[in-house]
């Protein structure tokens, strides 16, 4: 049965007469004109119907007494503010001299009440029902009014929490983001500023050493998972896909992470079915899963905790599930464990650092894989268990070897500097152009050591003007330079070139500008090749050996 504040349409008509057989009559009579009437008990079921929702009510004179008139002035006076219950009343003939008459008028004052005098016809009963009946319609419409009003009010008002909470959480990830990307940069530059000076001990100049490389690595990796976030909000990451052993990934995953483990104090177990089976998937973007996960269940397990990964085969799926005794998820953070820029704790005051990207990232990826990932944790100080599960490859392609993966971290260039210069670039004549005087001394020192003869310029007029005085084998540039950008520089050089008849000088967008956008650009203005900051010195040497045909025998 409709309720006056649940949306339906009740068009009941109640009835109440002195006795139930004159109200069932009365009923019949009324069904027989099109008003659908229900007889009722007695005042108190009357009155508990009339709050509960229906189209009007008709009562007779017989009826009330004092408790009676009570009951129906306490029923309209509790009336939603959209009601105006419409009640019928039949009285005796002649209502003035009637022994009820101040009954009547209390009632008749209490709200919308009719009072009909006998002798009446029955066409004039139910004139007055059907008329009662249109007003309680459009009483129905002033509340579905009312409702949808209420309903927009609360979806307004959802929505502005919302966005105050995403407000929130966008001011606390920029300031954790400052706050992350600033701490390494202060001791690069400090560092930095030491040896400079050149008074620090031998030891203290390769501890300096030690630690701006290692800043570096975790502003890098700060830096890769912004980007790779950026990939996956616009769809735009991309996935060499191949027939991968997942047990290799892991393996490779485990023995770089060890040595962080083992200097934690913490235990790092693996348990794994080496013939699980094959996945088809991108090696290097699977390494990144068990990285993140590996990496944040060492970061939150305390010193002497267990840090545990399993492989194993489930029916269709492998299953790698990293469990940790650490400090565990608070259920009220459970749900919110995967989701972009939410951190369990985003105060300044912290323990453990990081952008709260790194799950986030493992879920986009996982499912890309087709895969499904999920937590479990009995709470704070509990521990937690991640499982991810990827579908086995249904193909018997040969998968790619444990071996051929590097055991390192899946965004890193790995730890060792040197590099061996190729003797085919001895000679060569490489034209840098790029605004920032470090990167042009590093590319210069770089290529200097393996023979090169460098010229550098800090803009494209400079660029330009040497390129008039001495075409160079090999252009290094930058895109983002103040005046003319890289894409107009390439542009006037390739014309220059198209007017003098030469040909076209290989050119390298040397770039931070990452995105698969930005290298199609480069690509389409006349580079030949595009590679993202940071660059390995073995991966500049190697480019421009290639670039310059002078790679392998040759």
């Amino acid at each position: 049965m409709p309720t006056p504040e649940s949306g339906g349409h009740d068009e009941r008509v109640l009835l109440l007469a002195p006795t139930g057989r004159d109200a069932h009559m009365i009923a019949r009579v009324l069904g027989e004109a099109g008003v659908s009437a229900e007889a009722c008990g007695d005042i108190h079921d009357f009155c508990r119907q009339m709050s509960e929702g229906a189209g009007a009510a008709f009562i007779t004179e017989e009826a009330l007494d004092a408790a009676a008139l009570q009951c129906l002035v306490d029923a309209l006076g509790e009336q939603p503010p959209w009601s105006d219950f419409p009640l019928v009343v039949l009285t005796s003939g002649g209502s003035d001299a009637s022994p009820n008459l101040s009954l009547l008028k209390t009632l008749a004052a209490a709200g919308n009440v009719t009072l009909i005098e006998r002798p009446t016809r029955v066409i004039t009963l139910v004139s007055a029902l059907h008329a009662s009946l249109r007003a309680r319609r459009r009483q129905y419409e002033v509340r579905e009014h009312l409702l949808a009003q209420r309903r927009t009010e609360e979806e307004r008002a959802l929505l502005l929490a919302e966005a105050e909470a995403a407000n929130r959480t966008k001011d606390e990830f920029l300031a954790t983001m400052s706050h992350e990307l600033r701490t390494p940069m202060t001791a690069i530059l400090g560092w930095a500023q030491l040896l400079r000076s050149q008074t620090l001990s031998a030891a203290d100049y390769e501890r300096a050493l030690e630690i701006v490389e290692r800043n570096a690595q975790a502003q890098k990796k700060l830096i890769d998972d912004l980007l790779d976030i950026s990939r996956i909000i616009t769809g735009k990451l991309r996935l060499d896909v191949r027939p991968v052993d997942v047990a290799g990934v892991v393996t490779a995953t485990v023995d770089a992470l060890r040595p962080t483990a083992e200097a934690k104090g913490i235990r790092l177990q693996s348990l794994l079915d080496t013939k699980a089976g094959p996945v088809s998937g991108d090696p290097d973007r699977l390494q990144q899963v068990v990285w993140n996960l590996l990496s944040n269940a060492i970061k939150f397990t305390p010193k002497g905790g267990r840090v545990q990964v399993r492989l194993e085969r489930v029916n269709s799926h492998v299953e790698i599930i990293v469990s940790d005794s650490g400090k565990g998820i608070s259920v009220e953070f459970l749900p919110h464990v995967f989701d972009r820029f939410r951190q369990a704790d985003g105060t300044s005051t912290r323990r453990h650092g990081g952008l709260g990207l790194g799950l986030s990232i493992v879920r986009q990826l996982v499912e890309l894989h087709g895969g499904t990932v999920a937590v479990e944790s009995a709470g704070e100080n509990q521990g937690a268990t991640f499982v991810v599960q990827l579908p086995v490859m249904v193909t018997s392609r040969q998968p790619e070897a444990a071996g051929t993966l590097p055991r390192r971290h899946p965004t890193s260039g790995g730890d060792d500097l040197s590099f061996d210069c190729p003797p085919s670039l001895e000679g060569l004549h490489v034209l840098i152009v790029d605004d920032e005087p470090d990167t042009r001394r590093l590319l210069r020192t770089v290529l200097e050591r393996c023979g090169t003869k460098v010229t550098t310029a800090a803009s494209a007029v400079e660029a330009l003007a040497s390129f008039t005085q001495s075409k160079p084998d090999i252009i290094i540039s930058d895109i983002g330079m103040p005046g003319e950008d890289g894409y107009e520089l390439i542009g006037k050089l390739r014309a220059a070139e198209a007017g003098s008849g030469g040909g076209r000088t290989p050119a390298i967008a040397l770039t931070a500008y990452a995105r698969v956008e930005d290298r199609v650009r480069a690509l389409n203005a006349g580079f030949q090749v595009h590679v993202p900051k940071p660059i390995e010195p073995v991966e500049l040497l190697a480019v421009v050996a290639s670039l310059a045909g002078r790679t392998g025998n040759g």
